[in-house]
């Protein structure tokens, strides 16, 4: 059965290896079952309800892309898209979750329409290899951030904005868990994020904050998954309606680092797998595009933010992962993950830090690929990565970022590079600056 539906040895592979694939890549990638509730919790969200909506939204859009494409790629609610979420569009804008959710589900619609209708090709023209470089990065510098204000090492500070945080029994073993998540890393140990979670979260156990222990021990280990009703189909969308004008910018960045996010990861998981033919293009790229776009819609249907492609999903390709089953299995580790919920809420908001800081400095190395030697297109992308955290708005820091770009390219002599899309995307920009 397996062999008629994934051509096991077409792929050079066997269901044995495709189930140890599928393992290492969810090892890798589970920690997000943990982080993604936290962060989006802090918009009022109910927690349970997070957790829910997080395993079922992977289980089901990994299964999607599995069986869709035949490709070992898991998905799951994005890191840099959930803190946009909730750090930018709830508590920098005000806006309400609910409303947030009904936009990330706009945004799929837009991904699911311009992947159909070839807009996609558009915007990717649009925008420079070094600005796509500078985006990931950006939110790879946010995702740092947000990682070491959560673990008590940056504060609040009314002479310099930020500043180093007094030291802690919290801060100290935020700081350990960033180092030993560092080191396991460096050392390419499999599931070294989620190892590196659950060591900080049982150490919490015997250090102190303000209300007692860090970590608490669940009463049960094991329970039926929270209920799904507070945050499904919880969409609002007579606040998109009549804030239309305002959220306009909100959307393209969503759908901006949607678009770039999957991409590089299709082309990063794809290239290990020898799939790229020799234009560089993927086969069956569409129908990847389109699970994506589903996606989206379906996480915020559920009540999460953006689901998207892991790049985590290399792990399992390491291990000799080539077809869809290695995605069915991540899907299936996940469907369990739905019962393991007191296992989840006990993880302490300290034990996250790692992850956050671990995954954002992962992204932040995409700024690789800036040719600081050229400044009309050095200068934009490096304003778009350091105004994100700065601004702690991706929204912002993309906005600003690619105005400088036109304008530079302008002074450059060159505006004749520029395509009709990119003039009217740094209008829109710009409007969103000057009467935000």
């Amino acid at each position: 059965m397996f062999e008629r539906w994934f051509r096991l040895q077409a792929h050079g592979t066997t269901l044995r290896r495709e189930v140890v694939a599928g393992l290492t890549t969810f090892a890798a990638m589970a920690y997000i079952l943990a982080v993604n509730p936290q962060v989006l919790a802090t918009t009022g969200m109910p927690l349970g309800a997070l957790i829910t909506a997080t395993a079922l939204a992977s289980a089901i859009m990994t299964a999607a892309m599995g069986l869709a494409t035949n490709y070992p790629i898991a998905l799951a609610p994005g890191m840099g898209m959930n803190a946009f979420f909730a750090y930018t569009l709830c508590q920098a804008h005000g806006i309400p979750w609910r409303a947030a959710l009904a936009l990330t589900f706009l945004s799929g619609v837009c991904f699911l329409a311009a992947t159909l209708g070839g807009i996609r090709r558009r915007l990717l023209e649009a925008i420079p290899r070094e600005m796509k470089a500078a985006i990931t990065g950006g939110i790879g510098l946010f995702l740092v951030f947000i990682g070491l204000q959560k673990g008590g090492l940056l504060v609040a500070s009314p002479a310099t904005l930020v500043t180093l945080g007094k030291v802690s029994p919290t801060s100290l073993l935020a700081l350990g868990g960033i180092l030993l998540c560092l080191v396991l890393s460096v050392r390419r140990v499999p599931g070294a994020v989620l190892l590196t979670l659950a060591l900080v979260t049982l150490a919490g156990l015997a250090v102190r904050g303000p209300d007692g222990p860090l970590t608490r021990l669940p009463d049960h280990w094991l329970s039926a998954p929270a209920s799904l009703a507070p945050t499904f189909l919880a969409f609002d969308f007579g606040y998109l309606a009549s804030h239309a004008g305002a959220l306009l910018p909100m959307l393209l960045t969503l759908l901006f680092v949607d678009l770039f996010d999957n991409m590089g990861t299709l082309i990063g998981v794809a290239s290990r797998l020898g799939l790229m033919d020799e234009q560089g293009r993927l086969p069956r790229l569409g129908r990847a595009l389109g699970a994506d776009a589903c996606a989206a819609m379906v996480g915020s249907t559920l009540g999460t933010s953006t689901v998207t492609s892991y790049i985590e999903s290399a792990a399992g390709v390491e291990e000799g992962g080539r077809t869809g089953l290695t995605a069915l299995v991540v899907s299936a580790c996940f469907l369990l993950a739905l019962f393991a919920a007191p296992l989840i809420t006990m993880v302490p908001a300290v034990a996250t830090t790692p992850a956050l800081v671990v995954v954002g400095l992962s992204m932040a190395q995409e700024l690789k690929a800036l040719d600081l030697g050229d400044f009309g297109t050095a200068v934009p992308a490096l304003l778009t990565a350091l105004l994100m955290p700065l601004t702690f708005s991706i929204a912002e820091g993309l906005a600003f970022g690619f105005v400088a770009f036109v304008v530079a390219r302008t002074a450059q002599g060159r505006p004749r590079d520029l395509t009709v899309t990119a003039w009217a995307l740094a209008g829109i920009f710009l409007l969103h600056l000057v009467f935000r």
